[in-house]
């Protein structure tokens, strides 16, 4: 057979929509000749954008109403890898891919850490000092004395994680190195020792929540997170305590959260994540002024977005090529995967 013929038979089709976190992604992957770059957008006639997923080879950050779903799997018969853009991977069907043979891929530890976990720290430091609350008070009146908003130091204070993986583990390290912290950590997949490998404490979740001046959640959003704080959660804690999230909507129940400080049962809240985003606007946690919100731009940052997305793409050679990539997030697919790769691709499998 011809080389070249036999070169553009062999090319792969990675589908994604609009835009990658950074252009640098396109870059590294247009250099590739087995790869072909097929972008859409969420305009586009959704049987444009079907047609093209049932070619398709991999698929980058699966977006609502196209997840990563059963449907889309059967539909898209050549389908090898999803990859989110970050660390995120709760729009795809894990039993669906583990069944069909569809890795799943992430980005973790590449930018995220530090820009969440930074995040995260700067929502304790303006709950805790009271920044925003006084930067709407000078915005809105002259009804008010600055003693009513005395602030609290972080040092020594006891900062709870939920989650100690990438994010967690760095958000408790700046606590720790910063203000000489105590970390508790609430991690079930992780020993005892690797937790203090990491700076941390490993406990339950219970004492976690009576112990920690602020509670910090960094964990996925699975079946078994959904739901994890909820009103009993929030009663456990101080009311002199904080509630912060940049994880995922749906693990913290929103108007539980709103109905325990409406009774002043907590301090306050740092919010980066909702059930739906943006949260409407007469959503009744924006109803407080010691709710600190932001809009799930925790992991936004220039550099973060950067190391991403050079990361999804030299990932998406190995996957593409054949190859174990590194963040994979399902390995217990790899067996089945290696039957699909072959009888896909019509390739062995990179030793």
């Amino acid at each position: 057979m011809d080389s070249k013929v036999n070169s553009v038979s062999l090319r792969k089709k990675l589908v994604y929509f609009e835009n990658w976190a950074d252009p640098v992604a396109e870059e590294i992957l247009g250099r590739e000749s087995d790869i072909e770059l097929v972008r859409l957008s969420l305009a586009d006639a959704p049987e444009k954008i079907w047609e093209a997923l049932a070619e398709a080879h991999g698929y980058q950050w699966p977006r609502p109403p196209y997840r990563g779903s059963r449907e889309l799997i059967a539909r898209a018969p050549k389908l090898l890898a999803m990859a989110s853009q970050g660390s995120g991977c709760d729009v795809m069907d894990f039993p669906a891919c583990n069944e069909a043979g569809v890795m799943i891929v992430n980005q973790a530890g590449l930018g995220g850490r530090e820009a969440v976990a930074s995040h995260a720290f700067a929502m304790m430091l303006g709950l805790s000092k009271q920044l925003v609350q006084s930067d709407r008070a000078m915005r809105r009146d002259r009804k008010w004395e600055r003693l009513q908003f005395l602030g609290e130091d972080l040092t020594e204070q006891t900062v709870g994680i939920i989650g100690f993986g990438n994010i967690g583990s760095r958000t408790g390290e700046l606590c720790r190195l910063a203000y000489n912290m105590t970390v508790l950590a609430y991690d079930p997949y992780l020993s005892a020792d690797e937790v203090a490998a990491r700076g941390g404490v490993k406990v339950e979740l219970d004492e976690l929540l009576t112990r920690s001046d602020f509670v910090s959640v960094h964990c996925p959003l699975t079946d078994e997170t959904r739901g994890l704080i909820g009103e009993r959660a929030y009663r456990k804690m101080k009311p002199s305590a904080f509630f912060i999230t940049t994880a995922r909507g749906g693990i913290h129940d929103e108007v539980a959260l709103a109905r325990v400080l409406a009774e002043g049962k907590l301090a306050g809240a740092g919010l980066d994540v909702w059930d739906d985003e943006p949260p409407p606007l007469d959503h009744p946690l924006l109803r407080f002024d010691n709710v600190v919100t932001s809009i799930h731009i925790a992991g936004v940052t220039r550099r973060a977005y950067r190391h991403c997305a050079e990361g999804a793409a030299v990932q998406w050679i190995d996957i593409l090529r054949g190859k174990r990539p590194p963040r994979l997030v399902n390995p217990e697919v790899w067996p089945a995967y290696q039957q699909r790769y072959q009888r896909v691709t019509g390739q062995a499998m990179d030793a």
